[in-house]
């Protein structure tokens, strides 16, 4: 069997994942050892300092070598696939970053601090990045079909279900019975606690500044995504 497609880009985008994978949640695990030491404040600027230079990296890899590897279909051309595929991309960034409800703490204006929501989008699934992640990986491997994108796509789905597991027993340690609680309202599976009964959804709740940021934020990089493969491919990775 001929596997002149296996390429080595597929062995080191499998590394980047592994090394930042350790990295995020290695420090998110030891948050609140972290924050008893040097503060809520230095420990975020410290994750901030060591999680986003290995993301870039691990984005412009990708960039460059999305399109590594077997082509194994190619629907770019099908009418009706690139509207999905970004309005999936859209709908994945309302997923992905909900975080961004309390821009200074993230920035560590405001002290850091960790919260049990039980709102907004958390009623449809407790896990919102390990869906919006998800979501992410269908539309991009649907549209550009390759081996590299799947290989990829494989990474990512894997440490967001890790995150699944690590981020609720952060949680449980952190609030025990009170996080309990709000498993028991709450789903993994996206509209699961809905149609279980224990959430309705608050369209009220969704009518918030951050919504409209992270909308903005998916428009900004529908109009800048030929910048960035652009500004990626001048990087010899």
């Amino acid at each position: 069997m001929d596997f002149a497609w296996l390429t080595p880009s597929h062995f080191v985008i499998v590394g980047l994942l592994v090394v930042f994978a350790i990295a995020h949640s290695g420090l998110a695990a030891l948050r609140p050892w972290a924050e008893k030491r040097i503060g809520a404040r230095l420990y975020r600027v410290i994750f901030a300092l060591v999680s986003l230079p290995l993301a870039t990296i691990l984005i412009i890899y990708f960039f460059n070598h999305r399109y590594d590897g077997a082509q194994l279909w190619q629907v770019q051309g099908v009418p009706g696939v690139a509207p999905v595929v970004w309005g999936l991309s859209a709908i994945s960034f309302l997923f992905l970053y909900p975080a961004t409800f309390n821009l200074l703490e993230i920035a560590a204006v405001q002290k850091p601090e960790v919260h049990l929501y039980e709102t907004g989008i958390i009623r449809i699934t407790r896990h919102p990045q390990m869906v919006g992640q998800v979501i992410w990986c269908i539309a991009h491997t649907l549209w550009l079909g390759t081996t590299f994108m799947i290989v990829t796509s494989v990474g990512l789905i894997l440490h967001h279900l890790f995150g699944v597991w690590h981020g609720d027993r952060r949680l449980q340690a952190r609030y025990g019975e009170a996080f309990t609680a709000v498993k028991e309202r709450t789903s993994v599976i996206p509209f699961g606690a809905i149609v279980q009964g224990k959430q309705q959804l608050q369209l009220q709740e969704f009518l918030r500044p951050a919504y409209v940021g992270v909308a903005g934020f998916a428009w900004l990089l529908w109009w800048a995504h030929p910048i960035l493969i652009s500004a990626t491919g001048s990087v010899g990775w």
